[in-house]
């Protein structure tokens, strides 16, 4: 949980990116609050430094940093998120995120990669849950061909990149593949960490909303592999 030894993906040249980094770095560095800083950093077990701008005050800025912009093609996308993953603040790698959640049907399912790279590049729940279910789940959305990835990410041994997987069908509803979540959760079901046994319960708690009886079915049947934070979480709504 440390920025340093960050080793940068490729950044594609990109003008756009140019433009984008350089308004943002003078509009958020203006912003600094130290004093905010401090504390936001230890709320967030020192994954990163703060510059201190608060999240309403961050995006207010972000709209004046784009404003009068083009919308990015998928090389812009690729190149303004990595080089904001290289800035030590946390608040440009919030900034990313925001942008390519904005902007994630600009990229195709070759920017799968870029993503694995920001999720598993100074990773913490703060980023990695958004860029799961929002950058991701839309390539994947966009591309089922991507379902073999993320047949691979869930077994993968960066925790960050597994939870990735368990995450990445939470905004699906009714196009839940449920075989494959159930199975997610299955392969995963005795981690040790807690990051992947509270995505456990995350995503199937999530996927209750849309079909209730189907995740108290699989529970009943399977309860007993999964650890008690896992079956909670996925409870918390519907009940045992």
């Amino acid at each position: 949980m440390s920025v340093t030894g960050l080793v940068g993906a490729h950044v594609p040249s990109s003008t756009l990116a140019d433009t984008v980094l350089e308004r943002l770095t003078a509009t958020y560095a203006a912003a600094a609050d130290p004093e905010r800083a401090a504390p936001m950093r230890a709320y967030m077990k020192d994954v990163a430094p703060f510059l201190g701008l608060t999240t309403p005050g961050r995006r207010a800025l972000s709209r004046t940093v784009v404003a009068g912009l083009p919308r990015p093609a998928e090389a812009d996308c690729a190149a303004i998120a990595l080089r904001c993953w290289q800035l030590p603040e946390r608040e440009y790698h919030y900034f990313a995120v925001d942008y390519l959640r904005r902007h994630v049907r600009a990229c195709s399912s070759g920017f799968l990669p870029v993503a694995r790279h920001l999720v598993s590049t100074v990773s913490w729940w703060d980023t990695v849950d958004l860029l799961a279910a929002h950058v991701v789940g839309a390539l994947v959305a966009a591309d089922p061909a991507l379902t073999a990835d993320m047949d691979a990410w869930i077994v993968d041994e960066d925790l960050w990149v597994a939870r990735t997987a368990l995450l990445h069908q939470l905004r699906y509803k009714e196009r839940t593949d449920t075989e494959r979540l159930f199975g997610y959760c299955l392969r995963q079901s005795g981690h040790p960490d807690f990051f992947i046994r509270k995505a456990i319960g995350w995503c199937l708690r999530e996927y209750a909303k849309t079909d209730p009886e189907a995740v108290r079915a699989f529970l009943a049947r399977e309860r007993g592999r999964f650890a008690p934070l896992s079956v909670r979480e996925a409870l918390k709504n519907i009940g045992a």
